[in-house]
């Protein structure tokens, strides 16, 4: 992969013909498929972004063998996946042979590099560049870990940083910092393996929470820095913007599916019903209000002719201890990256558990600053009922074809990669851009 040091042909895209590609995200509670025809313009970068696409087709469905966003049994993914796809196909009227899919589980966790090198000539080259990424990319990773995202971050000549595009300019030593984005291998091998079983072919994989950052900030917010928390059935991520880049990724095995077993068990109640009670009643935080109402539901076993009656405060007493814990693991797991003050207190939420009732107001009590829920936009086409945080990974997706260009990956870690059996797809992020246009 080229590093982003080469955005001329991103920048030529907006004039030429545009690309009909398909996207797949494999949560825990949903998996969705949108089919789009995205005509990218702009200089593939956060700041001052634009893109232009136009859903053609989609189709999402409850998610089944998949816990805690890895795959447990793979013929019932494969056959979720088949039927996804079929019905984005049918409403597109096209079909699709190949797909973008998102990494949400394999624990997402984030590793900086950093090199330097001496300048060939007067001026910086492309030689320089190639030489100083490829001497930051030389590290090794984690062994049983699989690198979904290495991005350049930042630049410097003779140690003034800052730089964004070194290119012509003068200097003796030029140095980067790489950001290095990895999940586990076995995970992500697992995904790709489903998703081929569905005669498919995969042009990238890209992390959950980067994806939707991309889907629902604002330029200015990934410029001053933001803190994107994709809240999930199974897992937790969240992605750190910071300088109009993706500065670190983490994730944490809580979500909501984890508040649904809690209101089961308290009430002791069937898993649907503690669904039900959990969307229609369920609340972050307690309100005066919660002692008066009251919420019906049947015991496990019962036939429901005398269902059971519970005050709504007893409902809110067993989730907000999981919503507390979840966002405080994220808030340790953030002043432990050292990356808190970067994010500059802005909370961005997405993702179907986002929308639990008081969930913001709870978020904003633990982890500070502003905090606002993420809704996917700049997307033509979309299904009202696509327009919600739980989408926003999936719209996200259509939107990182034009920033996958600036991510650079060592030509060697191809063939690395075909040896985990993964044939190299994680060297190839944005192959498709490449190909189609």
């Amino acid at each position: 992969m080229k590093p982003h040091l080469f955005p001329p042909r991103m920048k030529q895209l907006g004039a030429r013909r545009s690309a009909t590609m398909a996207v797949l995200d494999v949560g825990t509670s949903k998996i969705a498929c949108l089919i789009a025809r995205l005509s990218p313009v702009g200089d593939g970068s956060l700041r001052g972004r634009t893109h232009r696409a136009r859903v053609l087709g989609i189709g999402h469905q409850r998610s089944r063998g998949v816990k805690a966003g890895q795959i447990v049994d793979m013929e019932e993914v494969e056959s979720a996946v088949r039927r996804t796809v079929d019905a984005a196909e049918r409403m597109a009227k096209s079909q699709i042979d190949s797909i973008i899919v998102t990494a949400s589980g394999g624990r997402l966790a984030s590793q900086h590099f950093a090199a330097k090198t001496r300048v060939s000539s007067g001026a910086v080259q492309t030689a320089d560049v190639h030489r100083v990424l490829e001497a930051s990319a030389a590290h090794v990773t984690e062994r049983g870990r699989v690198v979904v995202h290495s991005l350049p971050t930042g630049f410097s000549l003779d140690g003034s940083g800052g730089i964004r595009e070194p290119a012509g300019m003068v200097g003796g030593e030029l140095g980067v910092d790489l950001h290095v984005a990895s999940c586990d291998q076995a995970a992500m091998r697992n995904l790709l393996v489903a998703v081929e079983r569905c005669h498919l072919g995969i042009e990238a994989a890209a992390a959950a929470p980067y994806v939707a950052g991309l889907a629902v900030l604002e330029a200015d917010e990934a410029e001053l820095g933001a803190i994107v928390i994709d809240m999930g059935a199974g897992v937790t991520s969240l992605a750190v913007f910071a300088g109009g880049a993706l500065a670190h990724v983490d994730a944490v095995t809580l979500g909501g599916n984890h508040i649904t077993m809690d209101i089961a068990r308290g009430l002791d109640c069937r898993l649907s019903d503690a669904e039900r009670l959990k969307t229609l009643y369920g609340a972050a935080i307690s309100s005066p209000s919660d002692d008066r109402e009251t919420i019906a539901f049947d015991h496990v076993g019962e036939s429901g002719e005398h269902p059971a009656h519970a005050p709504k405060s007893h409902l809110v007493r067993i989730i907000r201890p999981r919503v507390e814990e979840t966002l405080e693991f994220l808030r340790d797991r953030l002043a432990a990256s050292g990356y808190s003050a970067h994010a500059g207190r802005r909370v961005v939420l997405t993702g179907g558990a986002c929308l639990l009732t008081g969930l913001p107001e709870a978020a904003r009590r633990i982890l500070g600053g502003q905090v606002r829920v993420g809704r996917p936009a700049g997307i033509d086409g979309l299904p009202e009922s696509a327009r919600s945080p739980a989408f926003a990974a999936a719209v996200g997706l259509l939107v990182y074809p034009q920033f996958s260009g600036r991510e650079y990956f060592e030509p060697r870690r191809e063939a690395d990669l075909r040896g985990t059996g993964t044939n190299g797809y994680f060297s190839r992020v944005g192959q498709w851009l490449r190909d189609s246009f």
